[in-house]
């Protein structure tokens, strides 16, 4: 069986340039993956990350994971950079 392309593996992942600036965001919401990964990180419990965001299902947070260790280098460095923002903003 071929491998799938990944627009067809990651369906729920959308990027647009005018929704959080293109980053990759879970598709119809404002939700960037880069928040999912990071309360994942800081709770390991799916259910925790699903009651932080009622709008999105178990399989939705996966995917956003799953997308994440596809993509880690990327997500890593949106995690950085928004990181510095915040901290030069105080």
């Amino acid at each position: 069986m071929a491998a799938l392309p990944r627009s067809a593996r990651f369906g729920r992942i959308a990027r647009n340039p005018r929704v959080c600036g293109g980053e990759p965001t879970i598709k119809g919401t404002r939700i960037p993956v880069r928040s999912i990964v990071i309360e994942y990180q800081r709770y390991h419990d799916l259910e925790w990350v699903r009651a932080g965001y009622p709008q999105l299902d178990v399989p939705t947070i996966q995917e956003a994971l799953t997308f994440y260790e596809a993509h880690r280098e990327e997500i890593d460095r949106s995690i950085a950079e928004n990181e510095e923002e915040d901290e030069g903003a105080d």
